[in-house]
């Protein structure tokens, strides 16, 4: 089944370099790093850079997959026509529509999380009017064109990168003892319950909450289809990944233990202000929290334009109303950004209206997600892989195939059963499931439904060459 090459001159290649680069380094970098890390500390102890290593070697390897078939095809589709080459329509069906879910979801989630950040500045104006103000902000944005949105990402993941490259230089003297009255120790690795006071068992239980403040990056392939050269910033992205992940996740992780004792971080409170407010730097919470809104808008911009790409490739196959597929004269699918947009705006209303039952099943059913959709990565290359050596088209080869591909699918299968036998997790899989098996009885009709049209077709084409 042929899929969608990057060669549609519908969408400009007006990404450069330095935007897909910055986009795959910024996009691991959010909330989930800044404030989530604290969760994953109190529950595996000193241990945790350990956690986020085994996590982050997982995402790399992913990300090496889908980039040795970013580069042999470039699609503007990337693992969603991947899917549908390795395994049929179905699959890309579903793995376009379950990722479009996800970000669609988190877009107006992280709406409402920038909407409660500047309400705790602005006190007056309603939580979900500021959500709908930054929704409608990101939305002009990104209909103004690609370039647009490349740039917007470009600076807001440097904000980003900016903040944590500042928490590690300070961080790190104070660990060695070259900021005035350190107080740090490597002690603190093994006292206060040792360095796994949790077990060994939790260092992996961990992944299942470290894998989803990862994702993102994989958005680096899909935006690679509309810049210049596809292949070449595919191949770089993914090259540099694996030491983004060390430095930024494992490397903050290890001083932020180091700096103080781990019983002093509190799930809920972002570990880096704990930590700079430890060594005394004034005003570290504001900082931060400045910064945690650059990453929500960050993901707000980054979360409508791959929604909108998906909903673009779903309607270029049929699998989407193919009004979708519009694109302006700048090569931007308008509509595809306003139906994802409306579909946030949606979110954003629900969650004033109903947070604890609609909103909270949103998000509890959309988390899981990218799971399925980073195990569909994995046996997508493993099938494909044989395609691209006959084709002669393997620029940019997965290590130790098939050994590392299989071990890396195994990991994500195991960290799905033991998110089945983990009572914390086990609603979020469940929900998921359902969003999952909604979206497939979603393909049987619209299957159903081309299969009328297609015997009404037969029937009234004989009768018209009777007259």
């Amino acid at each position: 089944m042929p899929i969608q090459s990057e060669h549609d001159p519908r969408l400009k290649r007006a990404l450069k370099t330095r935007h897909i680069s910055m986009l795959a380094l910024g996009g691991v970098i959010g909330a989930g790093l800044f404030v989530g890390s604290s969760a994953v500390i109190a529950s595996t102890g000193p241990g945790a850079f350990i956690t986020y290593a085994i996590t982050g070697l997982i995402v790399a390897l992913v990300m090496r997959m889908l980039g040795e078939m970013a580069a042999a095809h470039p699609a503007k589709g990337s693992f969603v026509d991947y899917a549908r080459l390795a395994f049929g329509r179905p699959a890309g069906y579903m793995t376009g529509w379950l990722y479009w879910y996800f970000w669609v979801i988190v877009v107006g989630f992280e709406a409402v999380v920038g909407g409660q950040i500047i309400n705790a500045w602005l006190p007056s104006i309603p939580v979900w009017v500021i959500a709908l103000g930054l929704m409608v902000s990101m939305t002009l944005l990104n209909l103004m064109s690609v370039h647009s949105f490349g740039e917007a990402e470009y600076w807001f993941a440097g904000v980003k990168v900016a903040a944590i490259i500042v928490f590690l230089v300070v961080a790190g003297a104070y660990v060695f003892h070259l900021w005035p009255n350190s107080t740090a120790s490597f002690d603190n690795l093994t006292q206060h319950g040792g360095f796994l006071p949790h077990g060994v068992g939790s260092l992996f239980t961990g992944v299942v909450v470290v894998i989803f403040s990862m994702t993102g990056v994989e958005v680096a392939t899909l935006a690679a289809a509309e810049s210049q050269d596809p292949s070449r910033n595919i191949r770089k992205a993914v090259n540099t990944v694996m030491l983004r992940i060390l430095v930024f996740f494992v490397l903050a992780t290890f001083f932020i233990v180091v700096a103080q004792p781990w019983t002093a971080q509190v799930p809920g409170k972002s570990p880096f202000v704990s930590t700079l407010e430890h060594i005394g730097i004034p005003g570290a919470g504001d900082m931060l929290t400045v910064v945690i809104l650059v990453a929500v808008l960050s993901v707000l911009n980054a979360g409508l334009y791959t929604s909108s790409r998906l909903l673009y490739v779903l309607a270029a196959n049929g699998e989407a109303p193919r009004w979708i597929a519009g694109v302006n004269s700048k090569g931007v699918p308008v509509r595809g950004v306003i139906a994802s947009t409306l579909v946030g705006y949606g979110c954003v209303v629900i969650a004033a209206l109903w947070p604890d039952t609609v909103f909270q099943f949103l998000i509890n059913s959309s988390g899981t997600v990218f799971l399925f959709v980073y195990l569909m990565i994995c046996l997508s290359q493993l099938k494909l892989r044989r395609k691209w050596v006959a084709e002669g088209s393997l620029k940019f080869a997965m290590w130790c195939h098939p050994w590392l591909a299989l071990l890396v699918t195994a990991s994500i299968i195991a960290v799905l059963a033991s998110m089945a036998f983990d009572p914390s997790m086990q609603v979020s899989l469940l929900q998921c499931l359902i969003a999952i098996v909604a979206i497939g009885v979603s393909y049987i009709g619209l299957q159903l439904s081309r299969n009328r049209r297609e015997r009404t077709l037969n029937q009234v084409q004989p009768a018209t060459n009777k007259i």
